[in-house]
């Protein structure tokens, strides 16, 4: 299940306002950002995460992915543009 990033009533970025521990139930609260990758769709999210796994390797991860290495990088650079645009706040 993803973790919601947007407000159902207004769609405005939504931010964290309490952890809890689940072994002792402590739980801090204030009111922090998430952080970028997590504004990342879960496709997008599971493609870091194997992009990691593959050691930055784009030629493995054309092969894990059964796609080509330009395709591959050409989503590689887009996902770049769009972790730069959440960055910036856009």
């Amino acid at each position: 299940m993803k973790l919601p990033i947007y407000c159902p009533s207004c769609e405005e970025k939504l931010q964290v306002a309490k952890l809890t521990c689940s072994t002792c139930g402590t739980e801090v609260s204030g009111n922090y950002k998430l952080p970028v990758l997590m504004l990342l769709d879960l496709d997008d999210q599971e493609f870091m995460m194997e992009f990691l796994l593959s050691s930055g390797s784009i030629k493995e991860m054309a092969g894990k992915m059964g796609k080509s290495y330009p395709t591959v990088r050409n989503r590689l650079d887009d996902l770049i543009l769009k972790i730069k645009e959440l960055q910036n706040g856009k």
